[in-house]
């Protein structure tokens, strides 16, 4: 593996050219730019990828789908106000079931905020992306090396899933540069192979497939064609489009089930013997570990149980701490008010009382107000 020093969203970039992507369009807002940035500089050296810069959010989102709809693996970012504008090319293409990858970069909020990293779109991203309840495999990295390895394997959950995937990372992980160990490039014919896998729902112009029929893009048709026991189930659903159209949501119910059965993901650190748990992700779990060191020297029992997926939520994994072991559990965010908070309450169902620190609107939480929160629990 090749070992580089790197800023996080300049790495985001090239993973996603080693893992094959060949197709991204963006653009400019900040805490993101450096992604954009990165392939359009990057594009003239690898061979077959195509960077456009669309006049707005919602026209790069658009093109994301067409080139997903032609087979490529594509991917855009942006973020927060950006995301938003995106999301009705989000919905239309979880709605097709198209696979491709957003890089979520979160700064404050709500409405324009401010420009320093941010957590306050943890709701959008797993809850509400855009309209017509669809979800996404939601990753969270804490540290760049994190961030890399997650954007290189996300474009293969998404071709797996026939859905986009998201990599929600706030703006300190976007911008702080740290050594990380690139993967090996997928290689042209493992790209190819891969797309020919696909070609049953790949679209190909006025031209036909080797079968004679032509690919329609709506309704989910190229996951629920992958389903097959639905279609056992539902036979020939033809043109109409409320059954097709309710076939490709039970599909995707069935999916969500599927993710919370078999892609949970989840860190439990200092957690043996851990009396105080700290529930944290990206930034806010990296500080988290920080003041941990510094509670552990104090002979304070402090732990943290990190979601690396935020979605699928790894609620089981909250709903098993031993009310008799675990005193209190400390919810800390970049956010006001708390959202993963949400989460976390849902699964714990009152078993263990849950209090919060958090920041919002650009302020980076601190060690040190981490480690004061913990001193307060009663």
């Amino acid at each position: 593996m090749e070992r580089k020093f790197m800023k996080g969203s300049e790495a985001i970039a090239e993973a996603a050219i080693r893992g094959g992507c060949r197709f991204f369009s963006g653009y400019p807002i900040t805490p993101q730019n450096e992604i954009p940035e990165y392939f359009a500089r990057r594009a003239p050296e690898v061979d077959g990828f195509s960077f456009r810069q669309g006049e707005s959010e919602v026209a790069s989102v658009n093109m994301v789908m067409g080139a997903a709809a032609s087979g490529a693996r594509a991917m855009t970012s942006s973020s927060s106000p950006g995301v938003a504008l995106k999301s009705e090319g989000m919905s239309y293409i979880a709605g097709s079931a198209l696979p491709m990858v957003l890089c979520s970069v979160m700064r404050g909020g709500p409405g324009i905020g401010s420009i320093q990293p941010s957590q306050q779109d943890y709701w959008q991203a797993t809850k509400a992306m855009g309209n017509g309840g669809f979800k996404m495999l939601v990753f969270a990295p804490h540290t760049v090396q994190e961030a890399v390895d997650m954007t290189y394997t996300a474009f293969d959950y998404a071709e797996r899933d026939h859905n986009p995937v998201c990599i929600l990372a706030d703006g300190c992980i976007a911008s702080m540069m740290e050594p990380v160990s690139l993967p090996e490039f997928v290689s042209d014919e493992d790209i190819e192979k891969a797309r020919d896998k696909r070609n049953y729902y790949i679209t190909i112009g006025k031209g036909k497939h080797a079968d004679g029929k032509h690919v329609e893009i709506s309704s989910g048709a190229g996951r629920v064609k992958a389903d097959v026991e639905f279609m056992k189930s539902y036979g020939d659903i033809g043109a109409d489009y409320g059954v097709r159209g309710e076939v490709s949501n039970r599909s995707m119910a069935a999916m969500f089930k599927r993710w919370a059965e078999k892609d949970v993901a989840y860190e439990e650190y200092m957690m043996d013997d851990a009396e105080i748990v700290i529930a944290a992700y990206g930034t806010a779990a990296r500080v988290s570990k920080a003041a941990i060191a510094v509670l552990r020297k104090e002979g304070i029992k402090a732990g943290l149980l990190r979601p690396i997926l935020v979605n699928p939520f790894p609620t089981a994994a909250f709903k098993s701490l031993d009310p008799k072991k675990i005193k209190h559990i400390l919810d800390v965010e970049m956010s006001i008010p708390g959202q993963m908070l949400e989460d976390v309450e849902h699964a714990v169902q009152g078993a263990i009382p849950i209090s919060t620190c958090l920041r919002s609107c650009g302020v980076i939480i601190s060690r040190e107000e981490i480690v004061a929160a913990v001193r307060n629990l009663k």
